[in-house]
């Protein structure tokens, strides 16, 4: 294999296991993960599915801004986030991915027990990347909702609060 071609796949796996890095992140509350996928200035972009979804959702700028406003939204919340269809296109040390993201939601210690609270969401990712060192970082991800199922009300703060607050139920 040339060297281009083993250059190639390297970048397609990092930019790959960004994405990876980034859903895990999410999905176990891991701030490092999640921060590990995102360059310093990246800019968070889920105000178009927000909308659609009904949902009041800032853009969000800069790593650090990401980690405080994702985190304590998702990070409570029993997910999962699933990605597909990764379409990537590298340029030196940019690239760009689209990928859809399938993310299920439940409120806090409610898992998928029959009757819970749920939102599951198609969400389209438009996304820009840039080298960093071995490894690749999201500059930019833009979120357009595809589809969604349940009530996304629940990746409301407030409602998490009010799960977060009360007694856990006993088990049947």
């Amino acid at each position: 294999m040339s060297n281009d071609l083993a250059q190639l796949a390297n970048d397609r796996y990092e930019i790959a296991d960004a994405l990876h890095r980034y859903a895990f992140g999410l999905d176990h509350g891991d701030a490092a993960a999640l921060g590990s996928a995102l360059a310093e200035s990246c800019v968070f972009d889920f105000s178009r599915a927000g909308k659609k979804l009904k949902l009041d959702f800032p853009k969000l700028e800069g790593r650090q801004a990401i980690l405080d406003h994702a985190l304590p939204l998702i990070g409570p919340l029993d997910t999962s986030h699933t990605a597909s269809n990764l379409q990537i296109e590298i340029n030196g040390d940019s690239a760009t991915l689209a990928a859809y993201v399938m993310s299920q939601h439940f409120m806090p210690r409610e898992g998928s027990r029959r009757g819970a609270e749920n939102a599951l969401l198609m969400n389209r990712y438009d996304c820009e990347l840039v080298r960093d060192g071995a490894k690749w970082r999201f500059k930019r991800i833009t979120i357009a909702n595809a589809w969604s199922q349940g009530d996304p009300e629940i990746l409301n703060a407030l409602a998490t609060y009010r799960v977060l607050t009360s007694k856990p139920k006993p088990p049947k």
